[in-house]
């Protein structure tokens, strides 16, 4: 994993301006409002060994937690934790907006921030909510507020 890397990257998203349809994007993937890029993915580990996917997890947790601490550093703030069961539970009764009801039902928890200046809020998470998908290291970058 290459931290600095990541942050460049998370940094030049909440700078650059938002596609105006939704399609593939140098960093992921981007859409009216947001972008959602992958800075880890466990390429081909879909379904298959639980233990290697367990441990797959756990190593994207890891970096995920060291992203949050160097990003807390940077902004001056631990981040919010938005627990995504709740939003995904949510989106059976309301219409949750993207990228917040895709997150839901890709990850669990994400770290949060309000990127100050920008108008944008950052989220990371570990994507991992599908047994039958890639595990995913995620960058959430939006204008749109949490739910």
């Amino acid at each position: 994993m290459d931290i600095a890397r990541h942050i460049t990257l998370i940094d030049e998203l909440c700078h650059r301006p938002f596609p105006a349809g939704h399609g593939p994007s140098d960093a992921g993937a981007g859409a009216p409002g947001h972008f959602t890029a992958v800075l880890e993915t466990s390429h081909g580990l879909r379904g298959g060994c639980p233990a290697e996917r367990a441990v797959t997890v756990e190593q994207y947790e890891k970096e995920r937690d060291a992203l949050h601490g160097r990003l807390a550093v940077i902004w001056g703030e631990e981040g919010d934790v938005l627990n995504l069961q709740t939003v995904l539970l949510r989106t059976a009764g309301e219409e949750i907006p993207e990228p917040w009801a895709g997150l839901g039902a890709s990850a669990r928890v994400a770290y949060l921030w309000e990127a100050e200046g920008t108008g944008r809020w950052i989220a990371v998470a570990v994507a991992d909510r599908d047994e039958a998908d890639e595990v995913r290291l995620l960058a959430v970058v939006t204008e749109q507020a949490p739910p």
